[in-house]
């Protein structure tokens, strides 16, 4: 499982960075035509999130963080996907930056989870 943990990690980090990355094109007025890009990778990041919650609920580690991020993904996913549609004109902007802020939040817990995952694996080990 360590493997999983360790891979399922690594592919939430480079998604993260991906969405981050496009992210800034977009408040920079480039790569309009990359949204559709930015819509799968989003979904997959947050299928990858929702992998490391089942993982940790599984190991029987942190079921708490574990089910806030099965929720938090849902978030993130809900906000994604009508994101377009809240506060359109001039305020829009607002709606954007929480975007950012729930999916950087999003990285954080999975950043948490994961290392909780990885202690909890070392622990086990014999020594």
């Amino acid at each position: 499982m360590k493997n999983a943990i360790v891979a399922v990690q690594m592919l939430i980090r480079l998604t993260g960075l991906i969405q981050l990355i496009l992210g800034v094109f977009f408040w920079m007025g480039i790569a309009a035509n990359l949204v559709q890009v930015h819509t799968a990778v989003g979904g997959l990041f947050v299928l990858l999130l929702w992998i490391m919650a089942i993982l940790a609920i599984r190991s029987g580690t942190n079921k708490g963080l574990a089910i806030s991020m099965i929720v938090w993904g849902a978030v993130v996913l809900g906000l994604g996907m009508t994101q377009v549609d809240l506060l359109p004109g001039s305020s829009h902007w607002v709606i954007e930056a929480l975007h950012l802020l729930v999916g950087v939040a999003a990285i954080g817990q999975a950043e948490a989870l994961g290392a909780r995952l990885k202690r909890a694996g070392a622990a086990k080990k014999p020594a």
